[in-house]
C-alpha cells in the first residue's frame, strides 16, 4: 500500500485516534490540539514537523521517524522513543511533559529539553552529549551508563546522575543542585556554609 504524503499542512483540533491513517509522510506540518493518545504512529515518517498542545500519550512508536521536530507544551506520557527509527532522530521538546517515557540507547546528541517534566524518564545507555535540559524537572530520571558530556543542567532540579555511573566531562550544573551528583556519598551539605 503506498504510503499517504502530507506537505505544509495545518491540522488543528484532530482525534487521529477516530480517524487512524494508514502509515504516512509529513513534512513541514503543524499539529495543533491533536489526539494521538494510544495510537498507531509505527512507520510515521516526520520531518521538520510541530506538534503544539497534542496529547501523545502512549501512542506506538515502532520505527516511526522523527526529524526536526518540535513538541511544545504537549502531554506525551510513557512513550517509548527507544522504539523509533534511530536514523536522523532529532527533536525539541518545549514545555512538554514525557513523564515515564522511556529514551533507553538512544542517540539524541543536541537535544534540547526546556520546561518540560521528565519525571521517572529513562535515559539509560543513551547519548545526550551536549544536551541542553533548561528549567526540567528531572526527579526520579534515571541515568545509567548515558553520555551526558558537555550537556548543560544548570537550570534543571530534582536529578540523581551518579559520576562513577555516567560520562560527565564538560557537563555543567548549579552548585544549589550539587546534591543531585553527590547523593550517593551519603554526605551532609550545608546550604548556609
Amino acid at each position: 500500500m503506498k504510503q499517504s504524503y502530507f506537505s505544509d499542512e495545518n491540522f488543528e483540533n484532530k482525534d487521529f485516534t477516530q480517524h487512524p491513517s494508514e502509515k504516512s509522510e509529513y513534512e513541514n506540518c503543524i499539529f495543533r490540539n491533536c489526539n494521538f493518545e494510544y495510537g498507531d504512529l509505527s512507520g510515521f515518517i516526520f520531518t521538520d514537523c510541530e506538534f503544539i498542545e497534542c496529547n501523545l500519550s502512549m501512542a506506538k512508536l515502532v520505527k516511526t521517524a522523527f526529524h526536526d521536530v518540535i513538541f511544545k507544551d504537549c502531554k506525551m506520557f510513557g512513550l517509548q522513543f527507544n522504539d523509533c527509527n534511530p536514523f536522523g532522530l532529532s527533536f525539541k521538546f518545549d514545555g512538554s511533559a514525557l513523564n515515564n517515557s522511556v529514551f533507553y540507547q538512544t542517540s539524541i546528541k543536541k537535544t534540547v529539553f526546556k520546561d518540560s517534566k521528565l519525571i521517572e524518564v529513562d535515559f539509560a545507555e543513551c547519548d545526550l552529549s551536549n544536551a541542553v535540559f533548561s528549567s526540567c524537572d528531572l526527579s526520579g530520571a534515571v541515568f545509567d551508563n548515558t553520555n551526558l558530556e558537555k550537556a548543560d543542567f544548570r537550570t534543571s532540579v530534582n536529578y540523581s546522575i551518579d559520576p562513577t555511573l555516567n560520562k560527565l566531562k564538560k557537563a555543567k550544573f548549579s552548585l544549589s543542585e550539587i546534591y543531585g551528583l553527590l547523593y550517593k556519598l551519603d554526605i551532609e551539605i550545608d546550604k548556609n556554609g
